[in-house]
């Protein structure tokens, strides 16, 4: 009967502690002295274009380390390929030029080792680039094989579970994190040259707020107080505004106690924004700009593909108002129908909707666009005027009072903000609060709490202000072409 894969591993990791344990017997096994002084992407963009000849000449000594991806022992002579942060760059050993004990001892060395080495660059006679080893070190013995077959739903979720394997064996996966970091870094340029302040808010909650949405709940021993998670950090930098501060920012995680799916996590990153003296128009026109803008510096084009699909994001985008959207996909909803409870619950039970009884209008609204519409916005478009019911947080349109001065972005049938200008009326806001309860009391697991300090704080004054959420790891799905949340977040929650 042929062996388990399980079996085989396991012999493979035997072999391999006995390796170990020979190393302990003659020395330091992880040894932590070598200096490396150049990686293979820095040493490739210099000298590929050398001749041999010149290569020759020069004599360019480099100190190279990474993991050993492929080895091919040829008697006398080896090939590695060395894998560092930056790239692979091919090593060339002879046993003459390194000593046979030297040679003998590397060739008992294991793909996935993480090796050092010193020597002079040459060309191949195929013409690459490699490092003529003189001196070579194992640094870190690696007790576990690398992984052979990387395809397949088994290996999709071995990469979602051990990130780590993921990277080694994965340049795709190096890059889409890489390129995140970058676009985190571009949010940060971009908001710091309009004179955003970047601030720091607290990640546990005495009373959660900012979004409708459920809790992670925590408990302070110290302080003998239930804490929740933030779902946002909106009522936090309000407070700063409040206080003085009329431009900030935060880019940072929160927690919502949701499902999970390929646009879901529990733990996300949100760039949150606030604008003193500012309307959601204002707003609207930086999120363009930012995003615009973003793909531009990361990308080097506003004409961008997702998921086999080219999107041009480098024009406005239109604006259109929610009810306006319902009316486009949903028959029936002609001129005040669309605020009729009735007949939007008779919609949402044709869909399939579930709905509870102390829904009104707003709310019936929302869960009828989030079902039938959301996916249908495949071009990049402003949806404006969300319900008030649904915007505790918003400021009511002067000519409509049932809307607020509200907009999301969508892209690829994906919200990837949200923003408006802000509620600053504290007795408009209180009863909003007080209606918040009510719906929880009837049903709404993801109404909000009353907030009796950032009320008080109102009351002391804000600015006319306009706020703004960007979902970041949607933008980096967006620019990196990945169709699942996990596959940029480097840790995902799994079932």
């Amino acid at each position: 009967m042929a062996d388990s894969d399980e079996q085989q591993e396991g012999r493979l990791i035997a072999e391999r502690r006995k390796k170990l344990a020979a190393l302990r017997e003659h020395g330091v096994a992880y040894p932590n002295d070598f200096k490396r002084d150049s990686l293979a992407e820095e040493l490739l963009a210099a000298y590929q274009e050398h001749s041999s000849d010149a290569l020759d000449a020069e004599r360019i000594e480099v100190a190279v380390a990474g993991r050993m991806m492929l080895k091919r022992v040829m008697g006398k002579n080896s090939f590695v390929k060395v894998q560092d942060r930056s790239g692979q760059i091919q090593w060339f050993i002879e046993r003459e030029r390194v000593s046979t004990e030297i040679y003998s001892a590397f060739k008992k060395w294991d793909v996935g080792d993480i090796v050092g080495a010193r020597g002079v660059l040459f060309k191949t006679h195929t013409g690459e680039l490699s490092v003529k080893v003189s001196e070579i070190r194992l640094l870190t013995k690696s007790l576990r094989p690398m992984p052979e077959k990387w395809h397949g739903i088994a290996d999709i979720e071995l990469k979602l579970r051990q990130r780590y394997l993921d990277l080694i064996v994965s340049e795709r996966t190096r890059a889409v994190f890489q390129t995140r970091t970058h676009i985190v870094d571009f949010l940060r340029g971009f908001l710091n040259a309009l004179d955003f302040t970047e601030v720091e808010t607290p990640m546990m909650h005495p009373i959660p707020g900012g979004a409708a949405a459920r809790p992670f709940q925590t408990y302070h021993n110290a302080l003998d107080k239930t804490l929740y998670l933030r779902i946002a950090p909106e009522l936090y930098l309000k407070r700063l505004v409040i206080g003085g501060l009329e431009r900030v920012y935060e880019l940072n995680r929160v927690f919502r106690n949701e499902g999970l799916s390929t646009r879901h996590n529990p733990e996300f990153t949100i760039l949150e924004v606030y604008q003193a003296y500012a309307q959601f128009g204002d707003l609207m026109t930086l999120t363009e700009n930012l995003l615009r803008e973003c793909a531009r510096s990361i990308l080097g084009s506003t004409n961008i593909e997702y998921q086999g699909v080219r999107y041009d994001i480098g024009h406005v985008f239109p604006r259109l108002s929610m009810e306006d959207a319902l009316r486009r996909r949903l028959a029936g909803l002609e001129g005040d129908s669309a605020r009729d409870t009735d007949r939007l619950r008779t919609l949402c039970q044709q869909h399939e909707i579930h709905v509870e009884p102390a829904f009104g209008p707003g709310k019936l609204q929302l869960e009828l666009f989030e079902k039938t519409v959301e996916e249908t916005l495949q071009d990049p478009v402003f949806v404006t005027h969300f319900p008030a019911e649904v915007s505790p947080l918003a400021r009511r349109n002067d000519a409509d009072p049932f809307l607020t001065d509200r907009f999301e972005l969508f892209v690829a049938g994906r919200e990837l903000a949200n923003g408006f200008s802000e509620l600053n009326d504290p007795e408009d806001q209180a009863e909003r609060f007080k209606a918040q309860l009510a719906a929880k009391e009837g049903g709404d697991e993801e109404a909000m709490f009353y907030d009796e300090d950032y009320v008080r704080a109102l009351e002391y004054g804000m600015p006319p202000t306009a706020g703004l959420g960007v979902g970041v790891d949607r933008v980096v799905m967006l620019l990196t072409d990945c169709a699942s949340i996990r596959d940029v977040l480097l840790f995902p929650q799994l079932r």
